[in-house]
């Protein structure tokens, strides 16, 4: 009743998912306002064009069992798991409990939740139906949301309803397509009470309940069934301030009150019992002593239907029936499901029904939880271990027990990405009993609170504390904290306890427990690095930096430690080391498919490739990072994608990432230092040397940028240009030093490019040379053609044209070809002082691919499947099969063989 719009805009949903382009929607607004029956609406409309439908609704009472939610939509599919790869069958086995393993990444699920839809999708379209998402578990909020954001072509179409406001699960669907529910307007609310009430209707009472009602369509309806035949026809009065929906269940609450005792208790155990399973149900009331026929005067007054499953009328019916039962009777009910559930195929439920059932402490109950939660963990639920252990720590008898429980619950929680609930946690552990150990985590993860909440403050120095007093208690534990805490102080840039500070008292640290992780000797070489210099730590962190590229190191745990140790390859400018450790965490992050680590190795690959002069490889991997942050929900950090604008001489593109860079506090300051740092590259590039210096002392600031040599290369190539030599000696010296402990071609490269940029006659060519001789012989094709670039510029002002044209020539065609514009643009004016007409760059037809395509056609040129891409870029094989319809219209060609023949750039 009066929602042409909204039914139109489900018809479109629905035509474009049968056309091949699929889609989500969120319908939101309050209780009562018509979700419910919009997507009923959805469920006729698609069944009658050809569609599978697939529905959950989402419980109140479920939303601490992981995946619970996941489970029911996807419980009639569960067949086609044979067709899924191999590690996302493992992932969706191990979340729904189908069999043991290591606990997945929760976006792998997500990927496998998306491939068997897809899959599924290939024997008609599908519509998933999933009625209040806001009390899914987040397990299954967050998997839902992911699958929503990286539909494409699958045939697939998924309405959620979501009450307002955001609680609970809903907030994992914030930024995807919305269709609002607003009230009815007074035609329509007229019309639809006149046809929902059949007695005669006073017309003072009509008009009290249409403004009662706000033109909630579920209000219009119910509220008249609690009057009788004298309350229509007069002497009905407003309630007051009491919101619809609240009216709107008290109105359910009082239908249920008046039926049987017995009916009333089955209408509980449904209640309480959110898969919807009937013989679950019956066997719990025969348990109750109800019998059956109990259901009848139920089914009759509207509110429950049993049929393949139990479904209520009415979400509202189903909270209605809860919140009006005293707490014995729920006890009760909770008592009789926990007792009927079976324990070797629902030990979680089981335990979770037991734990709602019991009355004060109950230590049974809570070992029960304790166990129950360590199975979801490795389910890859901490949301759900996080709950377990919360109502274990309640229910415990004793408070050491007590203190132990809320502790491990608030490690969940964080983990989670709940950090004030961790910190409420963290309160009542507090309390205590703690031994010394516990009492140095409950430190230990207060800081890492800090840290996860925020950049400021002295986050560093809460770490190191943490890790002082843990020295005498665990040596790894408090060896990997002195680690975070270096890796914060880096990061933040804090001042009141930086790196040098940090690393100062983590020569402190105790010796490893036997012999030294490739995290152990990380932590000694930065150390050593930061408290004595390059020269005496260099040997040190490439040891540690060695030891990461072990496949099959009896440490899989350092994995995690892979984007510091990248970083340090940098930091002592060994590219062969800064590739491999690269290239090895992207590798182990998909492999993994930890969705939540790869957009971190991406955006450093991405940056890795930039300097290797790769900027189309640069520009996919840092889109497909955006990607699959917008599609997990993380923070969105952008400095791969300002160091690749500036690369290209993008100069307004650049100008706008850096400033939204610098005001953005989710990176930290090393965020704003490598904005600032790409701010000197673009003006590198243009000819802007004054302002290239000014940027690059900025970005020097950051001990981060300070560490990593990336800026000093920048400023000497500034104020040598800007004919300001003295402002670079400082950092000058520090490369030559650092280029002589690193004793690596590009490290050599570098210092005798930025000592010819400073030098004069023939020392500043032999310096060139010896650079072009280092550089060629190193991955890094951007320095290389750079120095090219500043060979030739310095030759030409030396008067010696014809070998300026040789430089400048080679230069101009490498930046032009890598698509480093604003270099090659500058390369061009140096080469038309020489008196030649530089080549401009061809069009060709692989310039019209986006990046997205030309990743996709990358990856199809080596021979990889359509269900191998999809694979590797979280899309579903249908969707990549549109990628490949594109890109073969873009490029003029009909066939993947044709594909792997072209000169991909």
């Amino acid at each position: 009743m009066g929602r042409r719009a909204e039914r139109d805009t489900v018809e479109k949903l629905l035509s474009l998912a049968r056309a091949g382009h699929s889609g989500c929607l969120v319908a939101r607004g309050e209780a009562g306002i018509g979700k419910t029956a919009l997507l009923e609406h959805a469920r006729r409309s698609a069944l009658a064009s050809g569609f599978r439908v697939e529905d959950l609704v989402g419980v109140e009472s479920e939303a601490q069992l992981a995946f619970a939610g996941l489970h029911q939509l996807c419980a009639t599919l569960l067949d086609r798991t044979d067709t899924l790869p191999e590690p996302q069958r493992a992932a969706l086995g191990v979340a729904f409990g189908i069999h043991g393993g290591a606990a997945p990444d929760l976006f792998l699920v997500g990927l496998a939740v998306l491939t068997l839809l897809a899959e599924a999708a290939e024997d008609g379209p599908v519509l998933c139906l999933v009625d209040d998402a806001q009390w899914l578990d987040e397990a299954s909020a967050q998997v839902l949301a992911f699958v929503a954001r990286r539909l494409g072509a699958e045939r697939l179409a998924i309405l959620l309803s979501v009450r307002d406001p955001d609680e609970g699960g809903a907030r994992a669907f914030s930024g995807l397509p919305e269709l609002r529910l607003e009230p009815l307007g007074e035609p329509e609310a007229r019309a639809l009470l006149d046809g929902a009430v059949r007695a005669p209707l006073d017309d003072e009472v009509r008009l009290r309940i249409l403004a009662e009602a706000h033109g909630n369509p579920l209000a219009l309806l119910e509220l008249p069934r609690t009057m009788g035949p004298d309350g229509l026809a007069g002497g009905f009065g407003l309630p007051g301030a009491r919101s619809v929906p609240r009216r709107v269940e008290e109105s359910f609450r009082r239908r249920s009150h008046g039926l049987p005792s017995e009916t009333q208790q089955l209408l509980l155990v449904a209640a309480c019992e959110p898969t919807g399973d009937v013989a679950l149900l019956w066997r719990a009331v025969e348990h109750l002593g109800v019998a059956r026929e109990a259901a009848t005067p139920a089914e009759a007054a509207g509110l429950l239907e049993i049929g393949s499953r139990v479904r209520f009328r009415h979400p509202l019916v189903r909270s209605a029936v809860y919140g009006a039962a005293s707490a014995p009777d729920r006890r009760r009910a909770h008592g009789a499901l926990a007792e009927v559930t079976d324990p070797a195929t629902d030990p979680d439920r089981r335990s979770w029904h037991r734990a709602l059932a019991v009355l004060g402490p109950d230590e049974e109950a809570a070992e029960a939880l304790e166990v129950s939660a360590a199975r979801v963990r490795a389910r890859g639920g901490p949301a759900a271990a996080a709950a377990f252990l919360q109502r274990a720590a309640e229910l415990s008898t004793h408070p050491a027990d007590r203190a132990r429980r809320a502790l491990d619950a608030a490690y969940a929680k964080h983990e989670a990405g709940a950090p004030d609930a961790a910190l409420e946690l963290l309160a009542l552990a507090g309390a205590g009993p703690l031994d010394d150990l516990a009492r140095s985590r409950l430190e230990l993860l207060r800081a890492q609170v800090g840290l996860y909440r925020s950049r400021d403050g002295d986050v560093p120095g809460s770490l190191l504390r943490a890790a002082q007093a843990l020295a005498p208690l665990d040596a790894s534990l408090a060896r990997e904290t002195y680690l975070h805490a270096l890796d914060a102080a880096l990061v933040t840039g804090g001042t009141a306890h930086g790196a040098v500070e940090v690393a100062t008292a983590a020569r402190e640290a105790p010796a490893p427990a036997g012999l030294p992780r490739p995290a152990d000797l990380l932590l000694d070489g930065l150390v050593t690095t930061l408290t004595s210099g390059h020269a005496a730590g260099t040997p040190a962190l490439r040891r540690a930096l060695e030891a990461f590229c072990v496949d099959g190191q009896s440490d899989p745990s350092g994995d995690r430690w892979l984007r510091l140790a990248g970083r340090n390859a940098v930091a002592i400018l060994d590219d062969e080391l800064v590739h491999t450790l690269a290239t090895r965490h992207v590798r182990l992050a998909r492999e993994a498919g930890a969705l939540t680590a790869l957009p971190d190795a991406l955006r450093f690959l991405s940056i890795v490739s930039v300097l290797m002069g790769q900027l189309a490889r640069a520009g996919e991997l840092a889109t497909e990072a955006t990607a699959i942050t917008q599609a997990t929900g993380g923070a969105q950090l952008r400095h791969a994608h300002v160091i690749l604008g500036a690369w290209r001489g993008d100069q307004a593109g650049t100008a706008e990432l850096h400033v939204h860079a610098l005001h953005d506090p989710a990176g930290g300051g090393t965020e704003a230092a490598l904005a600032e740092y790409a701010l000197a590259v673009l003006h590198n590039g243009s000819g802007g040397y004054a302002l290239a210096q000014d940027a690059a002392e900025r970005a020097l600031t950051s001990q981060e940028l300070a560490l990593s040599n990336l800026a000093h290369i920048e400023l000497v190539e500034a104020a040598a240009r800007a004919g300001r030599p003295e402002a670079a000696s400082a950092v000058l010296e520090q490369l030559s030093v650092r280029a002589r402990a690193s004793g690596t071609a590009w490290a050599a490269g570098m210092a005798a490019r930025s000592q010819a940029l400073t030098s004069t006659g023939a020392a500043a060519e032999d310096g060139y040379r010896e650079a072009l001789d280092q550089l060629v012989r190193t991955r890094m094709g951007g320095y290389l053609a750079r120095t090219h670039l500043v060979y030739g510029e310095w030759l030409r002002r030396e008067g010696r044209r014809r070998d300026a044209r040789e430089h400048l020539r080679t230069a101009h065609e490498l930046l032009l070809d890598m698509g480093a514009d604003g270099f090659a643009a500058r390369a061009a004016r140096e080469l038309k002082a020489t008196g030649e007409h530089p080549r401009a760059r061809s069009a060709q037809p692989v310039d019209e691919l986006t990046t997205q395509e030309l990743h996709v056609a990358r990856l199809v040129a080596t021979g990889a499947t359509s269900r191998e891409v999809g694979a590797q870029l979280f899309l579903s094989p249908r969707t990549v099969e549109a990628h490949l319809r594109t890109i073969f219209r873009k490029l003029g060609i009909t066939s993947r063989r044709q594909l792997s023949t072209l000169d991909l750039p």
